[in-house]
């Protein structure tokens, strides 16, 4: 898969400025960190993809977590691939993208209420990085259906597509801004294999309007904007990073040896990624870690079989 398209018992991690939990039997250890978050994260989910076996014995686990480790529950499992899940804006539905073997990729929504998940886009070619709009009334996707990666919108009530990008370049992993009045998106337009950031912005009429790059230093991906707008979540070369947007100030939080991009909280002020087990105590397998940005605190949630955790999401 191209590398664009791609995405705990609680116990002590040697990395400064985090602890770990140890969870026995669904019980979580009290954590400080988790007591002093705004309710919004508190009460929120994190759902991620845990990944088990190799080649055609790959199985792909679809989980929601609460922060503190807790109610962990399955929401889909299959033979294959499940990539980048992403919440609305609501909380109420989660969109990701499941590759069975010798299939494409397609975006699906599991609804949180009904608890049930609904094939959404199947178009031919390659269907991933689902975002919902603000309004939870549209999707923005990639997809390969033209033939090309590049950026479509569909609006969830008739199933209408519109194309946003139409370039011979590679064009993937978009999501909204917190107005839902632009689009932010990786692509390699400018060099072929060095993917940067764009912003393209979208006209009341439902248009493709102007389109302007994001500054960074050099490798990213996998942007995605906080609720509120301020921050994006993204990777920065090998680390996960979070962007002040209003300044461009960047802040890595760590290299995940996974290749995974930073997710924030509902609030904003603190984000999630996975990270090798092997870069935090030495062990297998690999953990979600979550850290404050705004002290040096953080505490890590380690996979439930063992297995490799990737593309972490927080919603409310």
């Amino acid at each position: 898969m191209n590398k664009l398209f791609a995405a705990i018992a609680i116990t002590a991690v040697v990395m400064s400025g985090c602890q770990s939990l140890s969870q026995q039997r669904g019980a979580p250890i009290a954590n400080p960190i988790v007591n002093q978050m705004p309710i919004i994260d508190k009460n929120g989910l994190i759902a991620y993809v845990e990944e088990e076996g190799l080649g055609s014995a790959k199985v792909s686990s679809l989980y929601t977590i609460r922060p503190d480790g807790s109610n962990r529950e399955l929401i889909d499992r299959l033979n294959g691939y499940i990539y980048a899940p992403s919440w609305s804006f609501d909380g109420a539905k989660l969109a990701y993208s499941k590759q069975a073997m010798r299939e494409a990729p397609k975006i699906f929504i599991y609804d949180k209420a009904s608890q049930s998940s609904k094939l959404t886009v199947s178009n031919k070619g390659s269907n991933l990085s689902a975002a919902f709009s603000p309004d939870g009334q549209k999707l923005v996707f990639s997809s390969t259906m033209g033939g090309n990666a590049d950026i479509y919108e569909q609006r969830l009530s008739n199933g209408a597509v519109t194309q946003l990008t139409r370039l011979p370049s590679t064009e993937v992993q978009p999501s909204y801004a917190a107005d839902g009045q632009s689009v932010i998106y990786v692509s390699d337009k400018a060099r072929a294999g060095r993917p940067r950031l764009y912003r393209q912005y979208l006209t009341t009429d439902g248009k493709v309007g102007r389109v302007v790059p994001i500054t960074t230093t050099g490798y990213a991906a996998s942007p995605m904007v906080s609720f509120d707008g301020s921050k994006l979540g993204f990777l920065n070369g090998k680390q996960a990073a979070v962007m002040t947007l209003s300044s461009a100030q960047v802040v890595n939080l760590g290299d995940t040896g996974l290749d995974e991009p930073a997710r924030l909280s509902p609030s904003g002020k603190f984000a999630v990624y996975p990270m090798q087990n092997a870069a935090i105590n030495g062990q297998t397998g690999s953990s979600l870690v979550i850290r404050s940005l705004t002290g040096s605190g953080g505490y890590t949630i380690s996979s439930k079989t063992g297995g490799v955790i990737r593309a972490p999401s927080w919603g409310r």
